[in-house]
């Protein structure tokens, strides 16, 4: 009786059944850092964050933080005024969208950790992590974090800081 050789298709059937098991574990940990200011007339930002090529091509947004509960939407009017984000992808989008739409934040560090999943198909390669602040009465800022796409060995932590409406903006990419 003969034997088929299936251990070295079996083999590599189970490796590409590995991959997008590794690949779908792999997470992004995103820390954003809202300063208190001290002005007079204080509103809280609304804080978009997405993924870059480095070409800056739009590939994925990942957050938007904006006045949700006005009635009719009415929040959404002003989401234009994150003038990157708008023109790279919000235009495009209908908000609120499912999975991305949150209120605004209070003064202090916030952590959201996005899956694989929620990422969707991110092809290898450098991408910047984009987050950008722009606040009624106030100012308008943008801080990029670099990262690797998936990650490899133990995970790697980029930064960066703003100025005014942002402060410390880390991005981890785990396994």
């Amino acid at each position: 009786m003969r034997i088929p050789r299936l251990p070295v298709f079996t083999t590599a059937i189970a490796g590409a059944a590995a991959a997008p098991a590794a690949a779908g574990a792999a997470e992004l940990q995103v820390g954003v850092e809202i300063p208190r200011l001290t002005v007079a007339e204080y509103h809280r930002p609304y804080v978009a964050l997405w993924i870059e090529k480095p070409d800056q091509t739009a590939v994925k947004t990942l957050a938007v933080w904006y006045d949700v509960k006005l009635k009719g939407n009415e929040g959404a009017t002003w989401l234009k005024d994150m003038r990157q984000w708008w023109r790279r992808a919000g235009r495009s989008m209908t908000m609120p969208a499912d999975g991305v739409s949150g209120p605004t934040k209070v003064p202090g560090k916030h952590q959201v950790r996005f899956t694989a999943a929620q990422i969707g198909a991110l092809p290898p390669g450098q991408y910047n992590l984009v987050v950008e602040a722009a606040r009624e009465v106030g100012g308008r800022e943008v801080v990029k974090a670099p990262f690797t796409w998936p990650p490899a060995g133990g995970g790697k932590t980029s930064s960066a800081k703003g100025a005014a409406e942002l402060g410390a903006v880390t991005v981890t990419v785990k396994p």
